[in-house]
């Protein structure tokens, strides 16, 4: 059962604050943001609040590059997004990572 003791969850935790971090140095971006922005049209990368796109930026590269179960996956994004987002991250992030999921095949 996953605990917020879990090392796992932890390094997620980290890679995310990591990014975040990053996320205020002009110009930075990474190789999923296309990823991103292509499953949220509606929300250009600047506009999403600094913290979910950290959340989102871990969560995709995990979909994309490992093994690990999208459902893992999802589950943890869903639930940093509840520690550390705003009211509605936890929903947003839930749905552009459901979109990337169902894009899967074609990125």
């Amino acid at each position: 059962m996953k605990t917020s003791s879990d090392p796992r969850h932890k390094k997620r935790e980290l890679k995310v604050a990591k990014l975040f971090g990053q996320s205020f140095v002009p110009g930075f971006t990474t190789d999923f943001d296309a990823t991103i922005a292509l499953a949220a049209p509606e929300w250009p990368l600047t506009s999403i609040n600094r913290i979910d796109l950290a959340i989102l930026r871990v969560a995709t590269e995990e979909i994309l590059n490992t093994d690990t179960p999208v459902k893992v996956v999802i589950d943890e994004a869903v639930e940093i997004a509840k520690k550390y987002g705003a009211e509605n991250s936890a929903s947003f992030i839930n749905g552009v990572l459901g979109t990337i999921l169902k894009n899967k095949q074609t990125i």
